[in-house]
């Protein structure tokens, strides 16, 4: 494994491990999850549009962060940009002088969560799409009113969809947000510093390996894009809270059991989720998806609860994790020591000899349920070149909790756009 370490930013964004999703714009007033930017702008009136309560569901959910589609595929942009007219410039939605991009950032802002901005590189809308220089002047234009018009950002988005095997300007792309937002973390394309997880199940598999050559396109492709070297780029897996991304009438939100676990699946495995939480046509997300990030976040809370810190003792090969007496517990958490680089390839728990846990990575917060276990002392071998843990703990809290699964089958539903 190719030891590269991550940015001060980096660490910090793997810290957040959770963030909320909002897809919102023309698609969710046509009924679409995919439209080919002919949907009439007059169409997008939300009647009681609160970005405050986007923000208060994200953090209701325990979310430390929030990305907004500020233009989806279709090329309708949430903010009144100069560049065109599909935008809510021109819709009914406050006489045209709204501005949802600056709602969001101001409640973001109000309430102490980071904001992230999703910005399409297909656009089906812009006539100069088909003149790829002059589609670049276009889009880099968008990037920097987003990159200036909005405080700091985060993370920003760039959605492969549509776009294999077209070619962008990325170092022109990417120098407005070096230059504009050089803490914001750059998702999968350009010059990325995160990646996409590779599907839109939100779900990680062992091992999670935060330094790769290559990232994957899109849901609907098997292609992949070279970086022409290694580069440290942890993951996010993104998953709607619906079967779809954008709000329909006739989804309902994904049970509690599989929210929890596909936690347990992406944060419990080292990487970040992102849950897609869409608003409908009132602007407002729904009182049943609400209900459910409560749910969800109250169950995570009982089980991560009863918290037990352990001492570590490294030597060759391991660690040892000492508790102050004998602990019965059903959770082990695992934080990995990020500062070198990834370091460790397999780690192996066990107590009086038998073994617990035979994994592979660790990363920024594994977390492993497990069959209740008494214990005073665990042992960790560890492989991998100078592996080290940063901390490890025990949550003795829930031990009647199940082991959660994902519905038999369940696959994201979106389809490739025609």
């Amino acid at each position: 494994m190719t030891q590269l370490v991550p940015t001060p930013a980096q660490l910090r964004w793997q810290e957040l491990e959770l963030g909320v999703f909002i897809h919102f714009g023309i698609n969710t007033f046509a009924g679409k999850e995919w439209s080919d930017g002919t949907v009439p702008a007059s169409s997008f009136n939300p009647t009681e549009l609160d970005a405050g309560s986007w923000v208060r569901a994200a953090k209701t959910a325990g979310a430390r962060y929030l990305i907004l589609t500020a233009k989806h595929h279709d090329g309708f942009c949430l903010w009144p940009t100069a560049t065109t007219d599909y935008s809510v410039a021109s819709s009914p939605w406050r006489g045209g002088a709204g501005d949802v991009v600056r709602e969001v950032a101001e409640a973001c802002k109000e309430q102490g969560i980071g904001l992230g901005l999703y910005l399409s590189p297909w656009d089906r809308n812009a006539d100069c799409y088909n003149h790829p220089a002059a589609y670049d002047d276009f889009y880099v234009r968008q990037l920097t009113e987003l990159c200036t018009g909005y405080g700091p950002l985060m993370e920003l988005w760039f959605d492969g969809a549509g776009s294999v095997g077209r070619k962008y300007d990325w170092d022109r792309i990417i120098a407005v947000v070096k230059e504009h937002q050089p803490d914001a973390m750059i998702f999968n394309m350009g010059q990325p510093t995160i990646r996409w997880v590779g599907n839109e199940n939100g779900l990680a598999s062992d091992p999670v390996t935060y330094v790769v050559d290559r990232t994957s396109d899109t849901q609907y492709t098997e292609t992949s894009s070279g970086l022409l070297a290694e580069h440290y780029l942890p993951p996010e897996c993104d998953v709607s809270i619906r079967r779809g991304w954008f709000w329909h009438p006739d989804d309902q939100p994904k049970s509690v059991e599989h929210l929890l676990a596909i936690y347990y699946q992406s944060v419990g495995m080292g990487a970040n989720l992102l849950l897609n939480v869409p608003p409908d046509t009132r602007g407002l997300i729904p009182d049943r998806d609400i209900l459910v990030l409560k749910e969800w976040k109250a169950e995570l809370d009982r089980r991560l609860s009863g918290v037990v810190e352990a001492t570590l003792g490294h030597h060759d090969g391991g660690v040892t994790l000492g508790f102050p007496a004998a602990v019965t517990f059903n959770h082990l958490e695992l934080v990995e020591d990020l500062n070198a680089g990834q370091r460790i390839t397999r780690h192996v728990v066990s107590s009086e000899g038998a073994n617990l846990i035979d994994g592979m990575t660790v990363g920024s917060r594994r977390i492993h349920q497990l069959p209740v276990v008494t214990a005073s002392e665990l042992d960790v071998k560890l492989s991998g070149e100078g592996a080290r843990l940063l901390s490890a703990r025990v949550f003795t809290g829930a031990l009647d909790a199940d082991v959660p699964a994902i519905p038999e089958g369940y696959e994201a539903p979106t389809v490739a756009p025609e």
